[in-house]
């Protein structure tokens, strides 16, 4: 799991990411037209992290960057991406590109629940001629009013958490897009045609997708919710050939029975496993190694994918996401990757970069979680972390003034 102490937050982290974007790309600041963030990791009511990263564009000039902040738990950074490609492709769009920075500090209070938090952040450069394209108009979506996961107490960097019941939150949400999205798919293919693409009966609807990316608070969770489209897949056509094994009872189980029950999970995580760990499994590296890092986890899921798999720009291979926050907001979407990709697998670096981090014994971890508890909501404030452990180029905390303005420095 990954972590941070005192010497880093959000505004931190992001400036980190988005300056290793800008310059591993050789992205000149003038060329982006709209920047915009997705987190749930509050630094202050008002003022937006996006606000704090324009200090990387200043300097050429260009302070006419739309966007700003998107909030819903772990969904904002799908937000953020969704609004960037809409603004792409609209009519206020000026040419420019738009980059997007989703980024949490996943914390929880001692317990069972610490383990699960993690730390991290991604950023995407979107504009035209790509090599991974998202399917225009292909997303089907789930938001619902629930309590599943929330943050209340503003005091605090934790969050009030009722885990079972976010979990069936997630499983609903899992159903309900991949439903939209099937249909929102129906009606394309109703208006388009298919593009000279004959439907293959031995496949099952799930078959389409030759990798699916999910958000991954827990990775168990993902190997459950990728069975669980199965699960639809059969419902939807129980004759399929595919599931000429499955106990026809499994048809008729009422649905909220189904969202827990032990056959339907066993069943379709036993039919689906060859498939997982072809599909999705290299999607889960990322998460397995750094934990749930909120907006950015179904973005390192996509990380993690470029640089377990080898594509080949001539065969283009079609990617589904699905993305979840709680409260609740949820969408399924798509991507192909139609171009070489080599670079951005060779510019993340990942396996290198996962192998130099330090390892250090829990109890490491909770006293950061206390360095953390003492810094929040405070001024008059220097932190107490070891820059000396700090990766050079990283933004990193010096102080908090009586106002509470915040001030870092880079690490050289």
């Amino acid at each position: 799991m990954s972590f941070c102490d005192d010497r880093e937050d959000i505004y931190s982290m992001s400036l980190t990411t988005l300056s290793s974007l800008l310059r591993k790309y050789n992205i000149d600041p003038k060329s982006i037209g709209r920047l915009e963030v997705g987190t749930e990791t509050l630094l202050d009511k008002s003022k937006s992290v996006k606000s704090v990263l324009m200090q990387l564009f200043e300097p050429s000039g260009n302070t006419n960057i739309e966007g700003v902040d998107t909030v819903n738990a772990c969904y904002g950074g799908t937000n953020a991406v969704f609004n960037s490609i809409n603004w792409v492709e609209s009519s206020a769009w000026d040419g420019r590109d738009a980059i997007v920075v989703c980024g949490d500090i996943a914390l929880y209070a001692k317990g069972a629940a610490r383990p699960t938090g993690g730390a991290g952040c991604v950023a995407m450069l979107i504009g035209p001629d790509a090599p991974i394209v998202f399917e225009p108009g292909l997303r089907g979506s789930y938001i619902s009013h629930a309590y599943d996961f929330y943050k209340p107490d503003l005091t605090s960097e934790y969050p009030v958490v009722d885990g079972h019941f976010s979990i069936k939150c997630y499983t609903q949400a899992v159903d309900a897009c991949y439903k939209a999205y099937n249909a929102r798919e129906q009606t394309l293919k109703a208006k388009n045609g298919t593009n000279g693409v004959e439907h293959d009966d031995s496949k099952t609807p799930l078959d389409r997708f030759d990798h699916v990316v999910f958000h991954s608070p827990t990775c168990k969770l993902v190997s459950k919710s990728y069975a669980r489209m199965l699960y639809n897949d059969y419902l939807a056509n129980p004759s399929h050939p595919a599931f000429a094994d499955v106990a026809p009872e499994l048809r008729d189980i009422d649905y909220e029975k189904s969202l827990s029950d032990k056959n339907v999970e066993k069943t379709f995580v036993g039919l689906a496993k060859k498939r997982f760990n072809e599909r999705v499994q290299p999607t889960t590296e990322v998460a397995t190694m750094c934990g749930n890092m909120y907006t950015a986890s179904v973005y390192g899921g996509l990380v993690s994918l470029l640089s377990n798999v080898k594509f080949d720009p001539s065969q283009p291979k079609r990617i589904a996401f699905f993305s979840y926050g709680s409260g609740l907001a949820s969408s399924m979407f798509s991507a192909k990757i139609v171009g070489d990709i080599s670079t951005i697998a060779q510019k993340l670096d990942l396996h290198n970069r996962l192998n130099s981090r330090r390892t250090v014994p829990p109890q490491t971890y909770d006293d950061m979680c206390l360095l953390r508890e003492h810094a929040h909501l405070k001024k008059n404030f220097k932190p107490a972390g070891n820059i000396e452990t700090i990766p050079s180029g990283t933004y990193y905390l010096t102080e908090v003034d009586d106002m509470f303005r915040r001030k870092y420095e880079i690490k050289a």
